[in-house]
This record gives structure tokens, C-alpha cells and sequence, in this order.
């Protein structure tokens, strides 16, 4: 019995999002017959191609000439210089033709639509604008395959645009038509959708999908769906199998099932998918497995969602999941690692890591080992149950891989890579001699101190990323964080002063804070950029979910949800009723123009307030942070 897992549309164009790897891996240490297809990536190479822009091209002229937007004009008008570069281009950013860097450095090979404008804004902060190059502070002057690789970012981008307006205005790198999945309570949006005639892009991957089977012939198929913008093309692949093939078996799973899907009650998700999983998928799938070979009984099922002759159920019947020491190493085989794009959508060195480059990718143990967060979905298992392996094991797992792929550079995705297991995995990898590079998730806690930051910066940690979140202590203390802007000031220094670069996640709009709280809290962000204690960081907007304390527990939040509509499809995002009144959405926008300028080294020594300039419910108040707090909490 043949399994396929498929990575569906759309993730991530650098490297494979690891769920089918760590399924394949699996399923293959239990004798089972595995392999594994990434139609995202498939999907984007047969777009952005030579014949892709025909089809785009084909799809503009049945435009009528007044919907056409600047952008697809641009297109059309330069058409055959599209054409000729597409190719090039993408093996450029696939690091195949590294030579034509030299000419898209140039600036004369690449057409340049809407997206290029950006390059405005890259002034160097030290010298008078000349007319000169606009990027060489960013770049220097030997930075020709970077200055190269943005470039053909900004095309690719262009592109993009142009296939969204003229063919699926849904279209998107990442977040594919995420609006008809991420927290709608019904399925009428996506049935409608999916119930709609094949455009040029659904038909793409209809055709990559039966191909994919027919490569393979499996008897089951599974497709994880880790985020909602992975859903819409989920469904349509298993449309495309059920169609041709119906007697394949069609499996459902991923992040967007474990978080969203929990309460699943809709019978025509059952259409397209015979099971849907819940949670850690390698007991679910031995259990399913052994059900289609006749092995055990359907009630003895585990996490598993199924159609019955009157309503849905789920079945879960009590098995221990399995250990993660046990769940063996995960194997990219049969993914095509040099068929990935690096792109480089932002020149910030930190930022860039999570798009430029292909990384391996493993955790370091299963779970938070914190799990207080209260913003977070602790109550959930993949947060929640906190299982660790012994670091020989980690780095048995390490060299598997590298063996395997033959990279040695490794992005640890834990929610939060525990200290004591960082050590122990720097001291295996001195003990092996084994030199890899690698990066991570963490807790700005006390633990590391700098002497352990320096350990890690010789094992091969080259960045970290971590949470700062709304930077008030106040409300650092409500969400049980378990960190302070002092600590976290001299842990992201100790990692710098390493060698070590610093990415900060950073929220606001969490409950009860004031518009003094968010002036205060970019203050302490432009204090820790202007210390060098931080590289980079993204202002992300609180959401409530139906998961977290806030969304269990919202009265010891100070805040009241907002009723839910009854839900037989996805549920998660909840809205709530602030007593404060704040506009969230006005501060965020001078929050993110703000950090946008301090990752390029703007605007450091001003005052936060002149970025929120229009703000129009109030006069926006003076910071009450010392001017040096952060300079005096390092000593």
C-alpha cells in the first residue's frame, strides 16, 4: 500500500515545509512504502515559465481593455522581454545560472514594473543623495548576486501582480486564497469556490496533480495543510483525485485541521476527503493504515474525523502517541531541493534568512516547554505536550539529514528551543566535530547568558528569533510571558555581542493596551535596534483565539467575546470588545513604517511620536521611557 503526501499550494518557494518529510521519514521506519510530492513548488515553476506567460498572456487579451490594470498593461507592452528573462531568472534564483546575476544586477536585462519602485527608498542615511546607486550601503560594491537575487525578487513580484489581476485575483506566494478557509465557520465559501469552472491556475494544478498520481499510483494520498492559504488548493487537488481516481483514499491534516477544524461537523468536507486527522499525525495514520489493510476496526481509529450515515463523527480511541525520540528522521527524498527558489525580499540580514536559502529543518524537542503564553494556543497538543530527545539524538538526526541532502544549514522550528537542550546539542556537535550552521526560535529568558551565547555562536547558531511582544512589562506580566524588557534587553545583547543576529516578534492591540502602551513599546524597540541588541522584527496584531487563555478565560483579561456564529466548518479567530476603544489598526500602520525604518537603520535617533503623525483619536502622548533605559539596564 502506497502513501503520497503532498505538500499543496502555497508555502514557501525557498525550501520544502517539512510536515510530508517528517511523515515520509516515518512511515518509511515502520516498513510502509512512502514518498512525497511538493505540488506548491511544482505549481509556481510551471506559472513563472515560459509557457506560463503565454497562458498569462493569453488570459489578458480576453480582458476587456478597461479592466486592465497599469500593471498588466506593463506586461503586455514588454511581453517579449518577460519572455525572454522569466527563464533565466528563476534558474538564477534556484542558483543555477549564477553568471546572469552580473547582467539583472545591471538593471538592464529585467524589465521593471511597480514593484521596482521600492528601490526609492534605499537612500544611504550617510551620504547626500547624487544620483548614485541607490543600493550600494545596502549591498556594497561587490554585492553583485544579492543586489541580483533582489532583483529578480521584485520581477518574480511583478509577475505575481500581473497573474492576479489578469487570472486569480486569490493568487498569492503564501497566503493563496486564505480568505475562504481561516476562521469561516461555514464551508459555503469554499464549496462555492471550489464548485466554480477551473481557471488557468486550477487547471495547472489539476494537471500536476494527476500527473503526480500517476507517477506514483498510490493507494492513499495525504495532504497537509499547515496554514489557511494551503487549504483551498488542498481541496481542489483532492477534487482533482477523487474525479479520475476514486477509489484512492484521500487524508486530510496539518496545522490549519489541528487548529481550526477541531469542531468539524460539515459533511461535504467528506467529498473530498475520506478522513480527516487531528494533531500529530503518526498514530492516526498507522491506526487509519491498519484499518484499510483489515487490521482493526473502524471504532478503533484514532483522532479521526469520518463520515457517517447521518453525521460526522470522530472517532479516538485511546492509543499513546508516539514518542518523538521515535518518530525517526525525517527524508526530503523525492523532492526536488535544487528546483527551490531563494529569494530576497528584504535586505535586512535577519529577515532574509526565512526566504533566502534552503535550510533543513527539524525541531529541537516536540512542544513549548513554557506553554503559559496567553495569547498562545497552549491548550492545544502541538504546543501543549512537551516531549525532548537526548541531543545524540538530534544530532544522529543532523548528520541523517546532512548525509541525505548533502546541506549542512539547519532552522530549528520549535515554538521555543529550550536552553539546557541548546547546550547540550552545542556540546554533541563540539564532540562530533561536526561544523553545521543553524537558527531557531527561543524565549528571551535568563538562561542565556553570554558565556552560553558564544557556545552556541561556535556550535553554529548564526540567528535566533524570539518573542518581545507588546514590550510593557505591565503587559508582559498579563500574558504570562515570563520575561522583562530588561531581561530581554541583555539576553538579545549577549546573542549580539556573540555574533548571533536577533529577530524580535512584537505584538499589539493585546487587551487593555493604551495608546501610551504602544508609544512606549516602539520606544523600547527603537532603543534596542539603536543598542544593536536587535537586527530585525515584525509587528504582528494580537488575534484572539477560541484556544488561548484570553479566548478560554477573557474576563481575567479585562475583555468580553464577541458571540460566535454556530460553526460546522473552521473556528479560531474570535473578536472581542475592548473597554479601552483603541484603533489598533491606525497605530499598527505608523508601528510597522517605524520598524521598517529601523531594520535599515533609519530614524534611530528620533522621536517615535513623529511616526504617528495623523493619528485621529487623540494627540498622541510623550514617551514615559527614560531616554537610556535600555542603555543603563546593560550596564
Amino acid at each position: 500500500m502506497r502513501v503520497l503526501s503532498i505538500i499543496p499550494p502555497m508555502t514557501q518557494l525557498n525550501t520544502p515545509y517539512p510536515s510530508t518529510a517528517y511523515l515520509t521519514g516515518f512511515l518509511r521506519s515502520r516498513g510502509i512504502d512512502a514518498v512525497q510530492e511538493d505540488l506548491a513548488l511544482a505549481l509556481v515553476l510551471r506559472l513563472f515559465s515560459p509557457e506560463g506567460l503565454v497562458a498569462i498572456r493569453a488570459c489578458i487579451e480576453a480582458m476587456p481593455k478597461a479592466k486592465r490594470t497599469p500593471q498588466v498593461k506593463v506586461f503586455d507592452a514588454q511581453f517579449d522581454r518577460y519572455l525572454a528573462s522569466i527563464t533565466p531568472a528563476v534558474a538564477f534564483l534556484q542558483g543555477r545560472d549564477p553568471s546572469i546575476g552580473h547582467r539583472i544586477a545591471g538593471r538592464g536585462f529585467l524589465p521593471e514594473g511597480a514593484r521596482f519602485d521600492s528601490l526609492d527608498v534605499y537612500i544611504d542615511p550617510n551620504e547626500n543623495d547624487d544620483g548614485g546607486d541607490p543600493l550600494a550601503w545596502a549591498f556594497g560594491a561587490l554585492g553583485v548576486q544579492d543586489r541580483a537575487r533582489h532583483f529578480a525578487t521584485l520581477y518574480l513580484n511583478d509577475v505575481a501582480d500581473v497573474l492576479r489581476d489578469a487570472v486569480d485575483a486569490r493568487f498569492e506566494f503564501v497566503r493563496y486564497a486564505e480568505s475562504l478557509a481561516q476562521s469561516q465557520p461555514t464551508f459555503d465559501p469554499l464549496a462555492e469556490a471550489l464548485a466554480a469552472p477551473l481557471n488557468w491556475v486550477d487547471q495547472t494544478l489539476r494537471e500536476l496533480t494527476l500527473d503526480a498520481v500517476a507517477r506514483h499510483a498510490p493507494a492513499v494520498v495525504l495532504l497537509s495543510a499547515p496554514f489557511p492559504g494551503n487549504v483551498y488548493a488542498a481541496f481542489r487537488i483532492a477534487q482533482a483525485i477523487k474525479a479520475v481516481h476514486p477509489g484512492i483514499v484521500t487524508v486530510l491534516g496539518g496545522g490549519f485541521v489541528n487548529t481550526e477544524l477541531r469542531e468539524l461537523s460539515e459533511p461535504r468536507v467528506f467529498d473530498y476527503f475520506d478522513y480527516v486527522c487531528l494533531d500529530d499525525g503518526e498514530r492516526p495514520l498507522l491506526a487509519l493504515l491498519e484499518y484499510l489493510r483489515g487490521e482493526r476496526s473502524l471504532d478503533r481509529l484514532v483522532r479521526t474525523f469520518v463520515r457517517g450515515a447521518a453525521a460526522v463523527r470522530y472517532i479516538d480511541f485511546a492509543e499513546p502517541d508516539i514518542p518523538f525520540a521515535e518518530v525517526g528522521t525525517p527524508t526530503w527524498d523525492g523532492l526536488p531541493l535544487d528546483r527551490y527558489l531563494s529569494v530576497l525580499d528584504m535586505l535586512n540580514p535577519m529577515h532574509r534568512l526565512w526566504s533566502d536559502g534552503r535550510w533543513n529543518k527539524l525541531t529541537v524537542a516536540h512542544g513549548c516547554y513554557w506553554k503559559k503564553c496567553s495569547f498562545c494556543d497552549v491548550s492545544l497538543d502541538y504546543i501543549g505536550r512537551y516531549d525532548a530527545i537526548a541531543a545524540a539524538t538530534l544530532v544522529d538526526r543532523i548528520e541523517a539529514v546532512i548525509g541525505e541532502t548533502g546541506q549542512t544549514g539547519f532552522h530549528f522550528v520549535d515554538e521555543a528551543a529550550p536552553p539546557k537542550a541548546l547546550k547540550a546539542l552545542a556540546e554533541e556537535l563540539h564532540k562530533r566535530n561536526r561544523a553545521i550552521s543553524w537558527w531557531g526560535n527561543i524565549r528571551f529568558e535568563k538562561s542565556f547568558t553570554p558565556e552560553l551565547c558564544r557556545q552556541l555562536a561556535d556550535s553554529g547558531c548564526i540567528a535566533v528569533s524570539g518573542g518581545l511582544d507588546v514590550a510593557s512589562d505591565r503587559l508582559l506580566k498579563l500574558m504570562q510571558k515570563g520575561v522583562s524588557v530588561e531581561q530581554v534587553a541583555r539576553v538579545t545583547r549577549a546573542f549580539s555581542d556573540a555574533g548571533i543576529l536577533v529577530h524580535a516578534y512584537l505584538m499589539y492591540g493585546f487587551p487593555t493596551q493604551t495608546v501610551q502602551d504602544t508609544v512606549d513599546a516602539l520606544e523600547y524597540v527603537r532603543q534596542l535596534f539603536a543598542a544593536g541588541c536587535i537586527q530585525s522584527g515584525f509587528f504582528h496584531r494580537f488575534v484572539c483565539t477560541v484556544h488561548s487563555p484570553v479566548g478560554l478565560h477573557p474576563e481575567q483579561f479585562g475583555v468580553t467575546l464577541k458571540p460566535l456564529p454556530a460553526v460546522s466548518f473552521a473556528k479560531n479567530d474570535v473578536g472581542f470588545i475592548d473597554p479601552t476603544g483603541v484603533d489598533h489598526d491606525v497605530l499598527g500602520i505608523a508601528l510597522n513604517k517605524a520598524l521598517y525604518n529601523y531594520m535599515h537603520g533609519i530614524g534611530l535617533d528620533e522621536d517615535v511620536r513623529q511616526w504617528f503623525t495623523g493619528h485621529p483619536t487623540e494627540r498622541v502622548p510623550r514617551t514615559r521611557v527614560p531616554r537610556h533605559f535600555i542603555e543603563r539596564a546593560l550596564g
